[in-house]
């Protein structure tokens, strides 16, 4: 599971009460010209685009919702600040004020927003997994928590990823998702469900994760790639750490392909992805 987390920086949230789409927004009967400047703008950021909706039962209806929705646009910037601009939408024109805000710096010392993918109609573990996990962790923390569409991994569901910190989780049942996220918001990150940092490649996801299961968890910045070399299938990765951690950690990778299998619960054939496993950890 480690290394699989999605690549991105920036996000931008949409809350849609309806039916989603197997493609999420792209799959939306929007207003054209709204919908094109918003993925344009999107695309040009390098942003991705979730819908997403509160935890607790559906509504019928294509469209229903009580009050206008919430749309946001979150960045984590590589000096490893958060930033966050809100805004609310009745008509699909209201949108295009997405598109500003990807332009806009945003505000920092936001609490992060904690996303549970529960995409029933991209892939259904999504739906059956996520959504427990979504009711519990919203009862923990309702304002935190909203389910959002297909962010990745469909196989390791129910999944999470925190943002704008850019952290995923997977492998999450009810209990210990309310156990991974308390250590998250205590800056407390752990390895059993850690599926990586989204500001990192794959290999560094991967050495990360095998550093803070042999050190113990760690804060979100403890932990900094300095150094990053590949030899074929053979990857080697140097870390600094910030005090208490190890201030200076080798880490051996081998890339393999895993045998095929079922990677979704849709898949319609079976397929194969890049494993990295840690072959050695050293302090240097």
């Amino acid at each position: 599971m480690a290394g699989t987390a999605s690549p991105g920086l920036v996000w931008v949230l949409i809350e849609y009460a309806g039916a989603w789409p197997p493609n999420g927004f792209e799959g939306l009967d929007l207003e054209a010209t709204t919908k094109a400047l918003v993925s344009s703008a999107a695309r040009t950021a390098n942003a991705r685009i979730l819908l997403v909706r509160r935890p607790g039962p559906r509504r019928l209806g294509a469209r229903q919702r009580h009050g206008p929705g919430s749309w946001a646009v979150l960045r984590h910037q590589s000096s490893g600040a958060y930033q966050q601009l809100w805004g609310t939408w009745n008509r699909d024109e209201d949108l295009a004020g997405i598109v500003s805000a990807l332009a806009s710096p945003g505000d920092p010392g936001l609490p992060p927003v904690i996303l549970v993918c529960a995409h029933g109609q991209h892939d259904a573990c999504c739906a059956v997994r996520g959504r427990p996990v979504g009711r519990a962790l919203s009862e923990r923390w309702p304002e935190l928590v909203w389910e959002c569409s297909h962010i990745g991994g469909d196989r390791f569901a129910a999944n999470a990823v925190i943002v704008p910190d850019g952290v995923y989780y997977g492998g999450l049942d009810v209990e210990s998702s309310v156990a991974t996220i308390e250590g998250h918001l205590a800056d407390r990150i752990g390895a059993e469900h850690l599926r990586g940092y989204t500001d990192l490649l794959p290999p560094q996801q991967a050495a990360v994760a095998a550093v803070i299961e042999r050190f113990g968890p760690a804060g979100r910045h403890d932990y900094l790639v300095t150094e990053t070399l590949r030899e074929g299938d053979h990857w080697s990765i140097h870390i600094t750490g910030k005090p208490p951690q190890p201030a200076h950690i080798d880490v051996e990778l081998h890339a393999r392909r895993t045998p095929l299998r079922q990677l979704t619960c849709r898949a319609p054939t079976e397929g194969s992805v890049i494993a990295y496993e840690p072959t050695s950890i050293r302090r240097t």
